[in-house]
């Protein structure tokens, strides 16, 4: 090759234009639901469109796009949809500070999004694309919310919220991280309202045990994650009659077998319970204790490393084992949505009970035995039953040397018997918080009537629409600002036709993506939500792939909307991704991307500097999806040089397309179908960076074979490059697509389908055998695969080259590992 073409390489940016175009005309990648190819479903989480792509965009698609590209190659239809989940704060907040309508702000950068994931070559099928602020779609979230509400599992009550003071609006446990709010980072407070919720809580149990069936296809994290969080527990509500009140107090506890060592009760603070219970006498100090609670996050009060507080509530409860009288105190450790807000104190078996007990001065007795060393604080491990009951004390119940096991088995069966406990088994998982007050997002589509109560739209009333508001009128005043919109609020009762008004809250924008995978079957349809029929073809999703931070949040939603579908006979599956796939973070220089700290790196730049296909390539290339990458170790222009190398291979070729490969030279021929089967199991097993490693060690040996024997015309030359532009087509479309056209053929390299594998010519003739002599290398050996350790021996040391560096020396040991290696040890 002369120097001039070595130098030689394509215009980056007339090349993107060009196919930009082609594709744009030619829509390789609509998925059509009456193709008889078996169906792949390929979907990646739902972004919200804050603007143009960032770096972390820039990732998860081009994984993304690895595996639904290389179905398409594989002859599968793949449904591979995009949209935008553009419900949400940031809109709604860039509307105040620019005093517009969210659409405004929302829309815009919807339409830079698509053009941006345009450019970037990403193998959408955006026939089925919408957005979860369109009318037509949250029409469906709305009827879905009354199909829930029908099935009495979305309902209102009044309860201690998270409430963001910065956002004016309520948070889901789930979105309180460290007792701030997860999207702007004020410190969460807690408020009284009367809210909406989904009562996620029916389907605790389904949504544990289904890990199991999970388990094998999805991250271990996320699993992790999800059963931590749903937090199942086996143990018993028990009875405690309390002085002067007619119903006993009810607690439910994990260790039934320590109820002998209950020395005290502790109910939360901002319960009911403990405002129903305070004597007179007490309530001033308690309403004063309860004011201060108020100002704690749940994560302080749950903290194990502050001091324990609490207030005596004047009232004593008696122990239904042993009979003795106990006093109940209010505290903040206990939360008012546990189990039912109230504990038995048990300080020699729970620590922050311990603590508690130790604080006030309140009797500890231990009921497990615990190791002859161990002093100064709670045991809760293993050991037998001690003190239960104390020596001495005569009762109808003595468990006293039992495993904790037997124990608790034993403790249940005579609650039972007296009626005075029950087995019971509960979960850390709270119903789903929905209620939001603020503007841009789905309306609730409930009416409230002065005579009927909650009354819910009729369907040929939906979609409930926002009514148009603008900036100045959505700044948070600590209710929705939909309540200030009052010819949008007053309305009449669709039972009686009196007034009625409507509800002023919206949904959490988690209700509009837990159902958005269903409407991309069928997208366009103005009757229902989704065809189920084509939801059943499609789904569940083969993939999903997204980011880890929706371990518990959105993919818990989702699960738990696909369970109520199957129950309302909408879908016949249960849960809705079949396997999913995490990527890492893009980071800079060890840390996160933040403009104060001078890392930020802007998508933007690199693909001007570097292009498309460079930028996607690094990403894929540079580790494990799950893995972080840090672009200040990443070299695009790396990534760059080597597709410009792999682009010269196509223009090199001089054998006419269609060229049998037969009689071509078989080294290259093993080392392309070696490349093509290698790559298929890689990217199966999504190790899509050891798959462009194996591309890139084909194209290494095509221009081997180009530049030396047996040269450009060899029919295995072509069938190499062919092969390098077909598994480069999943990760360098634009490259790969030039390749294609100068080899000779139409576009698209995207649909070229996948090259069947010779069988014959993954098999290996030979083996090297690499031969060691005192740990250094001295020779290696072109042997059988099958070799024995004995020929391979004695081949080993026939070698000349070994033979000179035993130099005389006694052979003491010789270990085979045939067919690979050998090592002599010389004495």
């Amino acid at each position: 090759m002369s120097e001039q073409d070595e130098r030689a390489t394509y215009d980056i940016e007339s090349t993107q234009a060009k196919w930009r175009k082609i594709w744009d005309e030619s829509d390789p990648f609509t998925a059509h639901d009456d193709s008889a190819r078996e169906k792949r479903y390929a979907l990646t989480m739902f972004p919200y469109p804050s603007g143009d792509l960032h770096m972390g965009h820039a990732e998860v698609f081009a994984l993304h796009d690895v595996v639904a590209r290389y179905w398409w190659q594989r002859g599968y239809e793949v449904l591979n949809p995009m949209g935008f989940d553009s419900f949400g704060l940031p809109a709604e907040n860039a509307a105040i500070k620019n005093d517009e309508h969210p659409a405004t702000y929302t829309y815009g950068n919807i339409e830079t999004s698509i053009q941006s994931c345009r450019n970037y070559a990403l193998s959408f099928d955006w026939s089925r694309t919408f957005n979860t602020s369109d009318p037509e779609y949250y029409r469906w979230t709305q009827w879905l919310f009354l199909k829930f509400m029908e099935r009495g599992l979305a309902y209102r009550k009044n309860s201690p919220v998270n409430w963001c003071p910065n956002d004016q609006t309520v948070l889901a446990n789930e979105q309180v991280v460290d007792g701030h709010c997860e999207r702007c980072g004020a410190e969460v407070t807690k408020r009284e309202l009367t809210q909406w919720y989904f009562r996620i809580t029916e389907y605790a149990e389904e949504l544990l045990s289904d890990l199991d069936v999970l388990a094998p296809t999805w991250p271990d994290r996320v699993i992790t994650a999800q059963r931590n969080w749903i937090g199942r527990s086996e143990g018993a509500h028990v009875d405690f009659a309390v002085d002067g009140r007619d119903e006993p107090m009810t607690v439910y506890t994990t260790r039934p077998d320590t109820i002998f060592g209950t020395t005290f009760m502790v109910v939360a603070v901002d319960s009911p319970l403990a405002d129903e219970l305070v004597t007179d006498a007490q309530r001033p100090a308690f309403e004063a204790y309860r004011e201060e609670t108020r100002k704690e996050t749940e994560i302080e009060r749950l903290s194990t490393d502050r001091p324990k507080t609490g207030v005596d509530l004047g009232v004593t409860a008696t122990n239904p084992v042993t009979g003795d009288r106990i006093p109940v105190w209010a505290t903040d450790y206990v939360l008012a949505d546990y189990g039912t807000g109230a504990v038995m104190g048990v300080p020699g078996g729970d620590q922050r009970d311990w603590e508690f007990a130790t604080e006030m001065g309140l009797t500890i007795i231990r009921t497990t035995q615990p190791p002859a060393d161990f002093e100064g604080e709670a045991f809760h491990g293993e050991g037998p039953a001690i003190n239960s009951p104390a020596p001495g004390v005569d009762s109808p119940l003595d468990i006293n040397g039992l495993s904790v096991a037997e124990a608790k088995r034993a403790t249940i069966a005579f609650l039972e018997e007296q009626g005075s406990g029950k087995g019971a088994i509960n979960y850390r998982l709270r119903d789903w918080l929905l209620s939001r007050q603020r503007y841009w997002g789905a309306p609730i589509p409930v009416v409230h009537c002065p005579e009927h109560g909650e009354v819910p739209v009729p369907e040929d009333q939906l979609p409930v629409r926002l009514p148009e508001l603008r900036g100045a009128d959505l700044k948070p005043k600590g209710v929705s600002p939909l309540a200030a919109a009052t010819d949008w609020v007053q309305t009449t009762c669709p039972t009686c036709g009196g007034p009625a008004t409507r509800d002023t809250d919206t949904m959490d924008t988690f209700v509009d993506s837990s159902w958005y995978m269903f409407r991309y079957c069928s997208p366009d349809d103005e009757t229902q939500a989704f065809d189920t029929d084509l939801v059943n073809q499609w789904m569940p999703c083969d993939i999903y792939i997204g980011g880890v931070e929706h371990a518990v949040l959105h993919l818990l939603y989702a699960r738990f909307f696909t369970k109520v579908l199957a129950d309302m006979g909408l879908v016949d599956f249960r849960e809705p991704f079949s396997a999913q796939l995490n990527q890492g973070f893009v980071i800079n220089r060890g840390k996160k991307m933040s403009k104060s700290l001078g890392n930020g790196v802007r998508l933007g730049d690199q693909l001007a500097e570097f292009g498309v296909d460079a930028v996607r390539l690094t990403l894929v290339f540079a580790g494990p999806p799950e893995d972080d990458i840090d672009w200040a170790d990443m070299s695009p222009n790396g990534s760059l040089r080597f597709l410009q190398r792999a682009w010269r291979l196509s223009g090199d070729v001089t054998s006419a397309p269609g060229t049998d490969p037969a009689g071509g030279d078989v080294a290259l021929r093993r080392a392309t179908h070696r490349a093509l089967h290698d790559a298929a199991e890689l990217v199966e097993l999504h190790r899509f960076n050891v798959m462009v490693a194996k591309i890139m060690e084909l194209v290494n040996a095509t221009r081997k074979a180009i530049d030396s024997d047996p040269g450009p015309g060899d029919p295995a030359v072509r069938e190499a490059a062919e092969a390098v532009a077909i598994m480069l087509s999943l990760v360098a479309p634009y490259t790969a697509e030039e390749m294609w056209e100068r080899l000779g053929h139409q576009p698209s390299v995207a649909r070229a389908g996948w090259p069947a594998v010779d069988e014959a010519l993954l098999v290996e003739e030979s083996v090297t055998a690499v031969v060691q002599v005192q740990g250094k290398v001295k020779a290696r050996l072109e042997v059988a695969p099958d070799v024995s350790d004995a020929d391979l021996e004695a081949a080993a040391l026939a070698d000349p080259a070994v033979q000179r560096a035993l130099d005389g020396k006694a052979v003491r040991k010789v270990i085979v590992r045939a067919p690979k290696l050998v090592n002599i040890v010389a004495g």
